[in-house]
Order: C-alpha cells, then structure tokens, then sequence
C-alpha cells in the first residue's frame, strides 16, 4: 500500500473507534492535516449522527463545514468524549511532535478538553527518539529572535518558517538537530520561555490510543498496553 492509502486505512479504524459512541448530542474535536482530512471526510456520511465537531484549524473548520457538519466554538462546549488528529512523529510512550501544519497550539487546546486523544499515523511516522521531524515552535512575533537564542542555548538549530503565519497571528520556528531525550521535561522547559505560545511536544498531554498504519494492518498502541510493547491489530 502507499503512504495515502496506509492513512486511508488507519482513519478508517479512528472511524470504527468512535462510531459506537455517537449520539445525538456528541460533539468531536477535530484535527488538523493530511491524515485528519481523511478521518473528517469518512465521518461526512454519519454527519445526522451526531452534534457537531470543534476544529484545531480554519482549514479543518472549513472541511467540516462542506460535509455539512456543524463546527461550535470550543467556548461554547463542555469536555469532549474523543479527539482525532494526526502527528509528524510518534514514540512507543505515545508522546508526539505535532505541528508540521502549524497548528499546534489550537491542537493543544482541543486536545486538552478531550477525554480519548486517538492519534492516527501510518507506520513511518513512528520513531524511538522523537526529533528527526524538526520541533516547530509557536512565538509571538517580537520573540522570535530571543526564543531562538534560547534554543541555540540547549544545542538546537533554529529556522524561522518565514511566510507562514498560525490561525492566532504567530510565527514558527521550526527546530533542527534534537534527539528528544526526556519530552516532557523538555516540553515544560520550553513553555516557560516568555513569548512562547506552545512547543510542537505532546508529551504531558500524549496520545490515549495511537492507531498505525502498516502493511501488515492498523496496529494499536495504547497506555495499556504499552507496558508490555503488544499492540493489537485490526
């Protein structure tokens, strides 16, 4: 199978995961890129089974919206049962790097007010250290220059993604060169530097259930079972 059909195949088990729990009154939160693109359009068809879907992006919103889905702004709900989105990279402790997209703070947020985070990848986004896939950062635009000193300071390469600008008005600076030893410590480091938004690590806040797509079928990850490295497959 190709890469695109591998997420075709692993949203469609996301799919199969939150069906049996939609109601009436059931409202989703949404991710953001290739992968989730594929999980919102699967969901088009069961759009009468459900409320509704809080997005982590203007794009997602938007994707939603043409499948007639009801978008609400996450102000307006409660805590969600289920949050669905993809990842550039995941480990085996089901933490993450997220924000190829930029994305990555609305995503954090969404992610936070869920009670499920299913994570869907195919098979090459999975690593044993995370930080081959460069760390983006979300900054408030006069911070740019000091948060990559900062970076710098620890032994990353920081590179502005000049042109792109996040859905909150912020740049991002995409960090080269760091093998993630301790994600979490990491993350919390980084958050703490002023005019920090949010760091691409989902390490405090990582994946419930990690869904991955391979040749050999969708493999599952989750807080159970990881303990013992035995995933299941579908």
């Amino acid at each position: 199978m190709t890469q695109d059909e591998l997420k075709q195949k692993v949203a469609e088990a996301a799919l199969n995961e939150v069906l049996p729990s939609l109601r009436a009154d059931t409202i989703l939160g949404i991710g953001t890129g290739s992968t989730a693109n594929k999980f919102i359009d699967l969901l088009a068809p069961h759009a009468r089974d459900f409320k509704g879907a809080v997005a982590s992006s203007d794009a997602s919103a938007e994707r939603l919206k043409e499948h007639g889905i009801e978008v609400f702004d996450l102000n307006e709900v409660g805590e969600m049962e289920f949050y669905i989105d993809g990842a550039d990279e995941a480990n085996k402790q089901l933490e993450l790097i997220k924000g190829g997209g930029a994305a990555l703070t609305r995503e954090k947020i969404v992610a936070e007010c869920c009670k499920t985070f299913i994570c869907i990848v195919d098979d090459t986004k999975v690593v044993e250290h995370l930080g081959a896939f460069p760390l983006p950062v979300e900054v408030i635009p006069m911070a740019r220059s000091f948060v990559a000193r900062e970076i710098v300071k620890l032994g990353g390469e920081p590179v502005w993604r000049e042109g792109t600008v996040t859905d909150n008005g912020n740049h991002i600076i995409d960090v080269h060169g760091w093998k993630v030893e301790d994600a979490k410590a990491l993350e919390t480091q980084m958050n703490d530097w002023p005019g920090v938004v949010t760091n691409g690590l989902f390490a405090l806040r990582p994946a419930d259930l990690l869904l991955i797509g391979s040749q050999d079928g969708v493999k599952s990850l989750s807080v159970i079972n990881t303990a013992s490295d035995q995933g299941n497959y579908y």
